[in-house]
Formats: C-alpha cells, structure tokens, sequence
C-alpha cells in the first residue's frame, strides 16, 4: 500500500485532498499542518509521495523540498502546491527538486491524475 504525506495549513484543503486520494485508492494519506512536523514525519517514516504546500508555518514548502533532496538525498516525488503561479516560485521549487507543481485553486481530478503519473513512474 502506498503513502502519501499531505503537507497543508488549510484545512478543507487537506479534507479535499485526503477524500479523492483515498476514493481514488492511491493509499494511506498522512497529513500535517506546518513544515516542522513535515520534517519530523519525513525523517521517522517512509513516503511513496510528498504533496506540500509553499507557505506553511515554520518551514515553506520550498525549504522542505531543500532538506528532502540536499539534506537526505530522498529521490521522493513531491508536488508542490501554490497560490503563487508566478514563473520565479515555479522554477525554483523545479530547481530545487520539485517533480510537478499545482497552482491553486485545482481540480481534485488534475490532482489525482498527476498523483498516479508519479505513484507510477516511481
């Protein structure tokens, strides 16, 4: 069974995203609110999967995909999401290490789609 961290400060946001991947079947979702306790689940558990938000209390979620890919040398697959879709944030959460990115507001279907693209390819 897969699982997917969830990292999100928006509740209903979470509550979205947690009922289509698990309709969808992708698996176990985990959930947290702030980049610190992202940091904590990472280094304690195994992810198939790591959607994270960019503004997140604590730690963003352009500094999580840092420590994910410097720090630990994890080859996860991580989405980022944003209300930004301004080109800089983009290009940067890439070159950091991002393997896609989602302008919010989405559509739970896009969402679901690129989950299985990247649940599939690792």
């Amino acid at each position: 069974m897969k699982k997917i961290l969830v990292c999100e400060d928006d509740e209903a946001l979470i509550s979205m995203i947690r009922f289509k991947l698990s309709k969808d079947n992708y698996g176990e979702v985990v959930k947290v609110t702030d980049g610190k306790s992202a940091m904590h689940k990472i280094l304690h558990e195994d992810f198939d999967l790591i959607i994270t938000d960019i503004h997140m209390p604590y730690f963003s979620g352009l500094e999580l995909v840092t420590f994910v890919r410097e720090k630990l040398g994890n080859k996860v697959p991580i989405i980022v999401l944003s209300l930004e879709g301004i080109e800089n944030t983009v290009t940067e959460a890439f070159q950091l290490g991002a393997d896609d990115f989602i302008s919010k507001p989405f559509s739970p279907n896009e969402l679901s789609m690129r989950v299985k693209r990247l649940l599939t390819a690792s």
